[in-house]
């Protein structure tokens, strides 16, 4: 009965993951479709969303404009200073609209040892030593399948082992619960007897 419902659960939970893309980009097209068939009245269906693809251009020229980028400035510090959404903002903003640059705690995907030295915990780090020390780093791990906690640990660099796997991917791997495992992770952990 216990692998059946471990079985039941981890197939649940990919389908959940695979159906929040799926249902949210649903939502947006038929909201967008309604939506622009309100407005302007057109006699075929989805034209909506051929319309709702030039409003949402400009409403880029728009944001990439002087403009834009101070109306989104104000909208992100009202966003940050909101108490209960401030690190949830944060967090995501950083996930999921930050590409993977060299900068920030999400930079870079890492393997630590665990207290007892046997298990590996997923991290992510900026790379950078924390200021006063040259050989330690700050390492976040998040927590499955909610990667905004977590628990933050200051290991040194040595034993960091950095991974050579996107932090998109890491990301899904912390979110899926372990179901999607990029391949850099099995190449990295350490062999019985090395």
């Amino acid at each position: 009965m216990n692998r059946l419902a471990l079985h039941f659960r981890s197939k649940f939970l990919a389908g959940v993951l695979a159906a929040i893309p799926l249902g949210i980009t649903i939502f947006v097209v038929v909201y967008i479709d309604a939506f622009t068939q309100r407005i302007f009245p057109l006699r075929y269906p989805l034209v909506g969303i051929a319309v709702g693809l030039v409003i949402i251009y400009f409403l880029g020229v728009f944001v990439t404009s002087l403009v834009g980028r101070h109306v989104l400035r104000l909208f992100d510090r009202v966003l940050g200073r909101l108490p209960g959404l401030r690190d949830f903002y944060r967090t995501w903003k950083q996930v999921v609209v930050t590409p993977d640059v060299d900068s920030g705690v999400f930079a870079r995907v890492a393997l630590i040892p665990d207290e007892s030295g046997r298990v590996r915990l997923l991290g992510f780090t900026s790379g950078r030593p924390v200021p006063g020390s040259t050989d330690t780093l700050c390492v976040f791990v998040p927590n499955s399948p909610n990667p905004i906690a977590g628990r933050l640990y200051f290991v040194s660099r040595a034993a960091c082992r950095f991974l050579n796997v996107p932090t998109r991917e890491a990301l899904k791997c912390v979110v899926s619960g372990g179901n999607f495992i990029p391949e850099g992770i099995g190449a990295s952990l350490p062999h019985p007897g090395a």
